[in-house]
């Protein structure tokens, strides 16, 4: 019996940068980059590109699928001069921003320990955000209960 492929901790921890990289700010991906020093050369493997992704949603979440409409999306695919390759796909039009989460990507297929130190920054201030909205959300909760009346 092979194990899924899925469940590698390598592959959990990539999916985890690149959530990262999806959750971050284009000035935040520049800083990580900076930390990391520019890589050597990085050539476009698919350069920046825009198009649109269908959404498809299920009632309940378990009902029948359907189209919900769509989202704009830019994608990226880079290689690195060590050949390791990078791909990054983003919610919207930001190209420039696409790339860098790509370049990253490839980065942490390199240096997987250095990558992940310099999106931790990143990490903290999506943690802070999670919290501060759950707080705001649980300051809304109504605690609902039935009594029984006895009648006979």
């Amino acid at each position: 019996m092979t194990p899924d492929a899925t469940s590698s901790p390598d592959i959990a921890a990539r999916r985890a940068a690149m959530t990262l990289c999806a959750l971050a700010r284009a000035d935040e991906l520049d800083a990580a980059l900076a930390t990391l020093g520019p890589p050597d050369a990085v050539a476009d493997l698919r350069r920046p590109e825009t198009g649109l992704v269908m959404l498809r949603g299920r009632v309940g979440g378990d009902g029948r699928p359907f189209n919900a409409g769509e989202a704009t999306v830019t994608r990226a695919a880079v290689r690195l001069s060590s050949g390791e390759a990078g791909f990054a796909w983003h919610l919207g039009r930001d190209a420039a921003r696409a790339r860098k989460a790509a370049i990253l990507d490839a980065l942490f297929q390199a240096r997987p320990d250095a990558v992940e130190a310099a999106l931790a920054p990143i990490g903290v201030r999506v943690a802070a955000e999670r919290a501060a909205e759950a707080r705001r959300v649980a300051a809304t909760k109504v605690d609902f209960f039935t009594m029984v009346r006895g009648e006979d």
